[in-house]
């Protein structure tokens, strides 16, 4: 005889199909940064341009809001229009392939790597205090550290399929040819450069970020206020864009170091010196006046030392 049908196991079964896995999860999410990553691919594009100090455009003549007469050079979509002319739209999109590979791994690192920080620390989300702060901020630290680590030969990757842009070359391709022209001519090296101005960069940019925000919603914010805890809740995102200003020179010259002397033209004289650390880029444009040179996509004026006269 046939038993009879439970129908309230079938109930629970047709729960636990509706509920979604964590493989379903992760792929959502690993989804989700693709596609954020290709549509931002564009910004990034144009950014490393400028960062390396590739201006194909002319200045034009503005006024400021105090009707003095400045140069301005050419916004991100003036930068991109100039991209279309010369490669297609297509063009708009080199050093992708890279970006995407180095996105889904940052995800599945930081997703195991957090779940295994988790086991061994004790949470009290009840309590906020200074010894939480530091302990989560530590577990950030190691989270972004092996990510950086894991990724960031991908990223020097796509610096150099981007920087090509300059000198017209096509010397790195597909990520299989990047890893082997990069592995022959530098070795495992190679694939690490710049990563110390960077990893310096992030780890600064957790400690002050957490640290200012534990602080101003510890004495600054009344809890007499009424929307006392909307305002904690924004204040880690105020102070992220604070802090990642004041932090962005350590992403600059991990890109300049990513490209600096690898056989391209936007990383050999006279375009660019050659480095011998990233102490040493970092003081040269310092001294030129450029570490921010790539911060702003738009209202971008003529450094002062490189400005002609402008007549009426």
């Amino acid at each position: 005889m046939d038993s009879p049908e439970n129908p309230s196991g079938q109930v629970v079964g047709m729960e636990q199909d509706a509920t979604p896995t964590l493989v379903d999860v992760d792929t959502a999410v690993l989804l989700l940064g693709a596609g954020v990553t290709a549509i931002t691919h564009p910004l990034l594009y144009v950014k490393l341009l400028i960062q390396v100090g590739h201006e194909p455009l002319p200045p034009t003549v503005g006024t400021t809001m105090f009707g003095r007469r400045v140069l301005y050079l050419p916004g991100f979509f003036s930068y991109a229009q100039h991209i279309v002319k010369v490669d297609g739209r297509r063009g708009l999109f080199r050093g992708l392939s890279p970006r995407i590979v180095s996105s889904t791994i940052s995800t599945v690192v930081r997703s195991k790597v957090k779940q295994q920080v988790e086991v061994f620390s004790k949470r009290d989300d009840l309590q906020i205090s200074l010894r939480k702060v530091v302990r989560e901020t530590s577990h950030e630290m190691i989270i972004q550290c092996l990510s950086r680590v894991a990724t960031h030969p991908f990223h020097v990757m796509s610096v150099r399929c981007m920087a090509q842009f300059v000198g017209r070359e096509l010397k790195y391709g597909g990520i299989f040819s990047c890893i082997v022209k990069i592995f022959k001519e530098e070795g495992l090296a190679g694939f690490y450069v710049g990563l110390v101005p960077h990893v310096v960069g992030e780890v600064l940019f957790l400690w002050c970020c957490n640290l200012l925000a534990h602080f101003i919603n510890t004495y600054a914010v009344d809890e007499n206020f009424s929307q006392a805890s909307a305002v904690r809740s924004y204040t880690k995102f105020v102070m992220g864009i604070a802090v990642s200003v004041l932090t962005y020179p350590f992403m600059l010259v991990a890109d300049l170091m990513a490209v600096n002397n690898c056989g391209l033209a936007a990383g050999l004289p006279p375009h660019s010196p050659i480095f011998k650390s990233w102490l040493h880029c970092w003081n040269h444009l310092s001294h030129k006046g450029y570490l921010f040179r790539g911060s702003s996509f738009f209202f971008r004026r003529v450094p002062v030392t490189s400005q002609p006269c402008i007549e009426d």
